[in-house]
């Protein structure tokens, strides 16, 4: 599986609280999006609100592109959401490797 991110600005998708961004999976369009949750409770977000949300994504935006290839990965989906439960699991693991 071969995973390109799109680097086009990421959107906020305040009926949701996602911030969703584009990514090409073995050249097809995928969707990603990582929760406010997620943004909140590991990457520095400190409200789920918009300005917030998209500084802490545009700060951590390479690691969040990580988790998102190793999700897309294991699911073998051409779409994939990142919850806070995700990022806490990965990072679990990469401790004890």
């Amino acid at each position: 599986m071969h995973v390109e991110f799109i680097d086009d600005e990421p959107i906020y998708d305040g009926a949701n609280l996602l911030v969703r961004f584009g990514a090409r999976v073995d050249g097809k369009p995928a969707e990603c999006a990582i929760t406010a949750e997620a943004l909140e409770d590991h990457f520095g977000a400190h409200a789920s609100q918009e300005d917030a949300l998209l500084n802490a994504f545009r700060a951590h935006r390479r690691r969040i592109e990580s988790l998102c290839v190793q999700a897309l990965e294991r699911s073998g989906a051409t779409a994939v959401t990142l919850h806070s439960g995700f990022v806490r699991m990965i990072g679990l693991q990469e401790q004890h490797q």
